[in-house]
């Protein structure tokens, strides 16, 4: 039992970080999410789509009620899942990070 909740976890934070990476970093096909991160603009919502941070905690819940349904593990697994997709994209990117870096923060 714990092997598989230890494969779901770490397939959970692969899944958050291509799904995170896709909404904030891709274009994707007939530039379906171009046009969703223009829409997040325009209703002022561009934070969730342009920051990979803020966006990885959004994609991080389903995944996380997934893995579980107890309160207290969905609680421990949002920021768990969002924090491995951030390290993933971290050293997975090359001089084009989808991270948003803040005004003021030293990279």
């Amino acid at each position: 039992m714990l092997a598989l909740n230890f494969v779901a976890v770490v397939l959970s934070v692969l899944a958050v970080w291509r799904v995170t990476h896709l909404l904030v970093a891709e274009e994707g096909p007939w530039n379906i999410f171009g046009r969703l991160r223009s829409a997040s603009a325009r209703l002022r919502l561009a934070r969730l789509t342009d920051c990979f941070y803020c966006a990885s905690i959004w994609v991080a819940v389903p995944f996380a009620l997934l893995i579980s349904r107890e309160w207290r593990i969905v609680a421990i697994c949002i920021p768990a899942l969002s924090g491995g997709a951030i390290v993933l994209e971290r050293l997975t990117a090359h001089g084009d990070a989808a991270v948003l870096i803040e005004e003021g923060e030293e990279s």
